[in-house]
């Protein structure tokens, strides 16, 4: 084939298509004469869309507006974008946007705009039944007489003759089936009449120049040929969108449109879906809000994937919704405040490090555990986690999450390493990353943002600090639909933890707990639930006495592959080995589903390598988008939350476990260690869709 013959050939193909729609216009247009009731443009505006009928879009015309005696609805177009509500108008003066508000001739017309929000929102509500997301309602407004593609308020503003390849243009949600269903509910729902469709006429073989069979009252072309192309084209390029950014279960659907009147949560075990629903909750607020809506997470990769994701999914809202970290929302608020703070890991870890040695190796605290991380997690979890600022309030303070009591001399060990470790952080300018959260903190409470957001959704809120949650909660307080929290105690993935009281926030009667996976395959969820089966669990209202939890499965293929290993190196070449044998279902070599997850910074560093010595492509987890890429994706357990992939590799994934257990087998220090270790391989195995790789070493004997 010479260069291009492919795209040439699509090129051509596209075109005859276009070509098809065309002569189905006009026929269509002559058919459309027969609704008498109709006015000239919607008989314009439907001869023009039901040419696309003929390729499995419907259309259902002069429909009535359920509970209304009067109104109408003029139009609901069902194809593979997704449902739209269409209002026809046909006005003398040209629509204009401006100041975002609709005008005509000088004159505001948002009711309009109002009218065709609510009309979408019945619509929206009967869609729901079959589990349809609001993101896959669309409210347009198509002008007869003009030519325009724009946006004002969440709907699009389009001409006659700009629908077509607009509507082309448009990503692909729907399959073939799900129009079908959905136009046939929403049929019966908006009184019934007979889908209106289009046989394709019998015509003679093409002619070399388009154009009508003979004069038209129509007059002008129904629609340009070379823009369907050029949108057709366009199409082609797109990859159809995840089904589950369409349609959810039916339950799922319910939450994301239902009003909350104050702070609420989302809970549930791996895999059902929470994050799912957030941004489709994120998509629902904006098409329903004016103001912004903040998305924030622990993770700072997560909101890259996050905001992709939604963008693709909602890419009207796309501009409404920020999506970032805990940590670097405060810095770029401190920023805009003007409050410089110095952030230094590094020179805060060597803080720590001097302040132990100092203050807190030759005293009591290494009775419990002489390890100084335990001690620095106290510090951060617990007393700068939470707020603390008096020994006082730290004698009493509840320790969610910290399984080992401490006695009063404990106490008081660890507040005066806290105190030596305030005083070389301030003695070298620098401060830490709960500093920057207080600082926050406080500085919001004493000037509130302007402007302020209308809604906040937190995602994996367990791997927050008190201090974190006490920020976001400040940004909206506890009005309607303010404050949407999401998370699992059981994925928490460092030490500590707080209660929702703890922050002032109460939900009782707010709550919404999804139980349904849809991530992974039984045998993987299986194998995951056994490990932490037995551990107790807090989950911000208060203690789960165990792991087993009751989680229905809905994928049953899949598979677990235990790989010991006679050595280290016998443990690398297994798995390089199983990374190579991956396939695409055409059988050609596949890495954009994979991911190799590791224990710490150390091995990912070893495994980089090791993949790219074997011509393995490899991107790491901190430069990930969520685009498919043909490389594995590479990263620690924690950088992996809040993702998935097809198939999930764990390279001495029980090495962490077995050590806690070795070290520590009884003391309540050792068991602490432990179940995070439990905890965080679970969040890594619970990432995996179709394959869960477990890589172990054989133990010398």
């Amino acid at each position: 084939m010479v260069a291009g013959g492919s795209a040439g050939e699509r090129a051509r193909r596209i075109r005859e298509n276009a070509l098809r729609l065309q002569r189905l216009a006009w026929e269509a247009h002559r058919q459309a004469a027969r609704w008498e009731a109709a006015g000239e443009a919607e008989r314009q505006v439907a001869a023009t869309l039901m040419s696309l009928t003929a390729t499995g879009w419907q259309l259902l015309v002069d429909r009535e507006w359920p509970g209304t005696s009067a109104a109408n609805v003029d139009m609901i177009l069902i194809g593979p974008p997704g449902v739209f509500v269409i209002d026809v108008k046909r006005w003398r003066d040209p629509p204009a946007v401006i100041g975002g508000r609709l005008h005509c001739g000088g004159e505001p017309r948002d009711g309009e705009v109002g009218k065709l929000l609510n009309l979408t929102r019945t619509v929206e509500e009967h869609a729901a039944d079959l589990g349809m997301s609001p993101v896959a309602l669309k409210p347009l407004m198509i002008f007869a007489g003009h030519r325009l593609d724009t946006r004002v308020g969440g709907v699009r503003l389009l001409g006659r003759m700009d629908a077509i390849p607009a509507l082309l243009g448009e990503r692909e949600q729907l399959q073939p089936a799900m129009i079908r269903a959905m136009s046939g509910h929403l049929a019966e729902r908006f009184r019934e009449h007979a889908l209106t469709s289009l046989d394709e006429p019998a015509t003679p073989a093409t002619p070399a120049t388009p154009g009508p069979p003979g004069p038209s009252a129509a007059g002008d072309a129904l629609f340009d040929v070379e823009d369907v192309e050029r949108a057709a084209t366009g199409s082609v390029l797109q990859a159809p969108i995840e089904r589950w950014m369409t349609f959810l279960h039916p339950d799922q659907v319910s939450i994301v449109r239902r009003d909350w009147g104050g702070p609420a949560r989302i809970s549930g075990p791996a895999g059902t879906g929470k994050t799912v629903v957030g941004l489709h909750r994120a998509a629902h607020l904006a098409g329903r809000t004016t103001g912004r809506i903040l998305y924030v997470t622990f993770a700072n990769n997560l909101p890259r994937v996050q905001c992709r994701l939604f963008g693709t999914m909602a890419a009207a809202f796309a501009g409404r919704v920020e999506f970032t970290s805990l940590h670097t929302w405060a810095r770029t608020f401190l920023d805009g405040r003007g409050v410089r703070l110095d952030l230094d890991g590094s020179r805060a870890d060597d803080a720590f490090s001097r302040a132990w040695v100092s203050a807190g190796r030759d005293r009591v605290l290494p009775e419990i555990d002489a390890t100084p991380g335990y001690w620095r997690e106290e510090i951060d979890y617990v007393i700068k986690g939470r707020g603390l600022t008096s020994l006082e309030e730290y004698r009493t303070v509840a320790r969610p999450g910290r399984r080992t009591a401490l006695r009063t001399a404990h106490r008081e060990a660890v507040w005066l390493l806290y105190e030596e470790y305030e005083l070389l952080l301030a003695e070298r300018g620098v401060c830490d990353f709960n500093d920057v959260l207080l600082a926050a903190l406080a500085e919001l409470t004493e000037r509130p943002s302007e402007p302020s957001y209308a809604a906040v959704i937190v995602d994996e809120v367990q791997d927050l600090t008190l201090t974190g949650v006490r920020l976001l909660h400040a940004l909206v307080g506890d009005g309607p639909n303010g404050l949407l929290l999401i998370g699992d105690g059981q994925q928490a993935v460092y030490p500590g933890g707080f209660r929702l009281t703890d922050a002032g926030i109460r939900i009782k009667g707010r709550g919404a707990v999804l139980r349904t996976n849809y991530r992974n395959a039984a045998t993987i969820l299986e194998t995951a639930l056994e490990l932490v089966s037995g551990d107790p669990f807090d989950d911000l209202e208060g203690p789960s006495p165990n792991g087993r939890r009751t989680v229905d499965a809905t994928y049953h293929d899949g598979l677990v592959l235990r790989v010991d290993a006679a050595d280290a190196a016998d443990h690398d070449r297994r798995l390089i080995a199983a990374i190579n044998d991956l396939t695409a279902p055409d059988g050609t070599s596949s890495l954009a589903g994979a991911a190799v997850l590791c224990r710490s910074r150390r091995d990912i560093d070893h495994y980089h390598r090791c993949l790219s010595r074997a011509g393995i492509p490899v991107l790491r987890l901190e430069r990930y988008d969520g685009r498919p890429v043909e490389a594995v994706k590479l990263g620690t357990y924690r950088r992996a939350k809040g993702l998935e992939f097809k198939q999930v590799f764990l390279p001495h994934h029980d090495a962490d476990v077995n050590a806690a257990i070795t070290d520590a087998p009884a003391d309540p220090a050792g068991q602490e260690r432990s179940e995070l270790a439990r905890r965080q391989l679970f969040v890594a195995m619970t990432r995996a869709r179709d394959l869960l790789w477990l890589g172990s070493v054989a133990s010398p004997r």
